[in-house]
């Protein structure tokens, strides 16, 4: 009788250690920062306490404003109502592994909103003049932790030779 309390204190012990041991990662986010590039936000982040090869799924997040113009042969934007502006939340996701070190630094790329139903007429292209992106974040999807990225996040005239256009 001796041995099984024995056998069922040190089985006890271990599996205190092991759950102990599973607590001991604390996930947490060292940086992230979000940079625009072209007409697309990059947002890139450090996080550490994972845990080794642990795979983590993230989420960038934003809401993103985008104009769009029609241009027409002559490189111009011939009339006032040839533009659009649509908005709308924008996302990337992304899984990765942690490897050895229990820490992840990545880049999610977010791409401003598509033109919609929005059209030219004919002879004109439609051309995105630029995007704006605020309330950026990333979330780390498996262990329900999020940071945000103050700030609002602007491409600027993307067609500067374009007269009309911005």
């Amino acid at each position: 009788m001796r041995r099984i309390g024995i056998a069922v204190l040190i089985a006890m012990l271990l599996l205190a250690l092991s759950v102990a041991t599973a607590f001991a990662d604390s996930p947490h986010f060292i940086s992230a920062t979000a940079s625009v590039s072209g007409a697309n936000l990059n947002v890139s982040f450090k996080e550490a306490g994972l845990g080794n090869n642990a795979l983590i799924t993230y989420q960038a997040t934003a809401d993103a404003s985008a104009t769009y113009v029609c241009v027409n042969g002559g490189n111009k934007n011939p009339s006032a109502s040839n533009k659009t502006t649509v908005s709308g939340p924008v996302s990337a996701t992304g899984t990765f592994s942690s490897g050895k070190n229990g820490s992840i630094s990545q880049t999610l790329t977010l791409s401003p909103p598509s033109a919609g139903s929005f059209s030219c007429p004919s002879g004109q292209k439609l051309e995105l003049a630029s995007a704006s992106y605020t309330n950026v974040a990333i979330t780390d999807n498996t262990n329900g932790i999020t940071d945000d990225i103050p700030g609002t996040f602007s491409t600027g005239c993307l067609l500067p030779n374009v007269r009309g256009a911005c």
